[in-house]
């Protein structure tokens, strides 16, 4: 059995090129910035769309479930991603030097 590198990410050249700045906490802070004003975007619209649902606006239930779906699957993403953080600085703490 053959193991070979991955070689070809794709995104891999945006990683390159903001690792070589002097900054690298602001562009981290921008991403996680940006990713929850998306899942709160998410939020807003199934709201939305439940609310005009609800007063009788669309009869569509079909685009209330999808948008339901997508906040909540942004949302469950989000939670994991701060686990996984949450995860690995516990563990940086508990690193013996």
């Amino acid at each position: 059995m053959q193991i070979t590198g991955v070689n070809n990410l794709q995104g891999s050249n945006n990683l390159t090129k903001t690792t070589g700045t002097k900054n690298k906490g602001t562009d981290f802070g921008a991403l996680l910035n940006d990713a929850i004003d998306n899942v709160n975007k998410l939020q807003v619209e199934s709201d939305e769309a439940t609310n005009s649902f609800i007063n009788g606006q669309t009869d569509n239930i079909h685009n209330v479930m999808i948008a339901s779906s997508k906040a909540n699957l942004a949302l469950q993403m989000t939670i994991q991603v701060r686990n996984k953080v949450m995860d690995a600085y516990n563990e940086i703490m508990n690193m013996n030097l």
